[in-house]
């Protein structure tokens, strides 16, 4: 469970983006700022894993709370929601390395989309003891592989569904059969060898036949990076 700190001086923006967040998994809420001040205070009395941090608070700038944040909670992770369209803003914010950066109004869509990105970005963050350049490049790329959207995807293949699929595969290093997606994801096997070879077909993780007890071979899968 993800640990989610709104910090936003808009009520009516904080109640939104408090909406956006139940229609996700596997996130709650902690806690709603409306200034800097009640920002610092909640977070010294929660454990907070990401703040969702506007740039105009009324008693200070999001901005300036940034290397304040990074001294005292080292461990939570910020993304910036905000109006602020100056440059100067977007680049104190990537040098204080916040996740994301969201210029209002913002979707539902986009909201959740970056929401999710964060979610796997940390899962396959925590996925992995040891670090390689394969694991490296997958974390960097992980953003551009979520988000697809339905419409770039070809038919019979969901997003959602897709997802199911990618994460049974991180969790899986030594590499899932057919059958073992099918019933992760609570599919038939036609359904998840369709998904999987679009997987492979796509570069984001590999196959390869072994031999079983009874000397039959059986195709397994592996995500990028994995042991096979």
């Amino acid at each position: 469970m993800i640990n989610i700190l709104i910090a936003e001086d808009d009520f009516r923006i904080a109640q939104v983006q408090e909406q956006f967040l139940k229609k996700i998994a596997d996130v709650q809420l902690v806690g709603k700022a409306l200034n800097a001040k009640d920002t610092m205070k909640l977070l010294n009395e929660n454990k907070v894993d990401l703040l969702l941090l506007d740039i105009y608070l009324p008693d200070e700038l999001g901005t300036d709370l940034l290397p304040r944040i990074r001294e005292l909670y080292p461990t939570t992770d910020v993304i910036m929601i905000t109006a602020a369209t100056e440059k100067d803003m977007l680049e104190t914010s990537i040098r204080q390395g916040v996740f994301h950066y969201l210029l209002k109004p913002v979707t539902m869509e986009k909201f959740i989309e970056t929401i999710e990105n964060y979610k796997n970005r940390r899962k396959l963050f925590y996925s992995q003891d040891e670090v390689t350049q394969v694991f490296i490049d997958q974390y960097f790329t992980k953003g551009k592989q979520q988000t697809l959207n339905q419409k770039d995807l070809p038919s019979g293949v969901d997003k959602i569904t897709l997802q199911k699929v990618i994460e049974v595969l991180n969790a899986f290093n030594g590499g899932v059969t057919i059958e073992e997606m099918g019933e992760r994801i609570g599919a038939s096997r036609t359904t998840a060898r369709r998904y999987l070879e679009y997987l492979v077909s796509i570069d984001e993780c590999k196959s390869k036949h072994e031999y079983g007890i009874v000397g039959r071979p059986e195709r397994k899968y592996f995500k990028k990076g994995g042991v096979y």
